[in-house]
């Protein structure tokens, strides 16, 4: 039997609701269904996920005790059967061109991965301004010639790298930065990663500014572990707008101008200064949202205000405990180092 040329790796976790409609959005793929194969894996739901997976036509449903995203998709990677692995979200749901799309770079040998875009159907204000926070990235990173950042809502990988790099970080359990965690430590070994804009996938956006800022929040926290394994990338990524460095820096001088004015108020009026310089930061973005969408243009300001008090707090506390983690797990002298390695012959 021929073996596919591509394995589709899916985690979900109590993902009933979604995981039908991204099965089947796979099994409509302009692509030949003989070259491609779908496995789900289960990360220990408690619904009908795995259920639903074999039911909408996933070709192998792989169930796992919850361990989080990260080793869920490796669980995937170790049984599938193709050269190139890609990966998307069970709350994803690829466009029939998506797996030719995505796998069209890998034509050229020197590419080891490959990232798509989001798209959404959705109308509330506050999805609409995450899908142009998206774009406005996408713009950016469409214009180099290499990028360092995949997430795995739209992810491909060659099979050989993705092995050779020890595949996902398993200690994260909550989907954050365990997928950007590979392409960094792949980025930074030199290889070739491309963004492919036309490789997209439908999704679901946070509707509701909680839920936007909530999201903000958590990745804020899991960002600061990943700048403690990387620390280059404290200066900035292909993906990230480079903006929001800036944002975090004038907020926390205008707190600490507001604070110091308490005891000493000529501090006051520099504190207004570094206020107005943060929403001079968010006039680009929103010039650019402007000519699409004038109603996120004007509360763009505002929402980057409340994501940058409650991401840069999140991110100060996640770089002070996981920083303190580290220290408290430091390995023993000749202590192993866990690593993962090809199971296929």
């Amino acid at each position: 039997m021929n073996l596919p040329e591509f394995s589709v790796i899916i985690p979900a976790y109590q993902a009933e609701a979604t995981i039908g409609r991204c099965v089947t959005a796979l099994n409509a793929q302009t692509m030949p269904r003989s070259r491609y194969e779908i496995i789900v894996v289960d990360d220990g739901s408690t619904d009908r996920t795995a259920a639903v997976a074999l039911e909408a036509g996933a070709d192998r449903v792989v169930t796992i005790p919850h361990r989080g995203p990260g080793a869920a998709r490796n669980a995937g990677a170790e049984v599938a059967r193709g050269d190139i692995l890609l990966f998307t979200d069970a709350d994803c749901e690829p466009l029939p061109d998506w797996l030719d799309q995505m796998t069209a770079p890998f034509a050229d040998p020197q590419v080891v991965g490959v990232k798509g875009a989001y798209r959404t159907r959705q109308r509330s204000l506050i999805a609409r301004l995450v899908q142009l926070e998206y774009e406005f990235r996408y713009e950016r990173m469409a214009r180099l010639p290499t990028i360092d950042f995949i997430d795995t809502y739209a992810a491909a990988y060659r099979r050989d790298a993705f092995f050779r790099y020890g595949g996902f970080a398993t200690d994260i359990p909550v989907p954050s930065v365990e997928d950007i965690d590979l392409s960094f430590r792949m980025a930074q070994a030199g290889h070739l990663l491309l963004f492919r804009p036309a490789a997209r996938v439908w999704h679901s956006h946070p509707a509701t500014l909680k839920a936007y800022l909530t999201r903000k929040a958590r990745y804020g926290f899991w960002r600061g572990l990943l700048y403690l394994r990387h620390p280059e990338k404290r200066k900035g990524d292909t993906h990230t707008d480079p903006a929001l460095k800036w944002q975090f820096l004038l907020l926390a001088g205008t707190l600490a101008l507001v604070g110091g004015s308490v005891f000493w108020p000529p501090l006051f009026p520099a504190s207004v200064g570094t206020l107005l310089a943060f929403f001079l930061t968010t006039v680009p973005f929103a010039c650019w949202a402007w000519r699409r969408d004038r109603a996120v243009a004007l509360v763009w300001p505002w929402v980057t205000l409340l994501r940058g008090l409650l991401q840069g707090i999140s991110l100060a506390a996640g770089l002070l405990y996981h920083r303190w983690l580290h220290l408290m797990a430091r390995p023993r002298p000749g202590q192993v180092m866990e690593s993962r390695s090809d199971p296929r012959p």
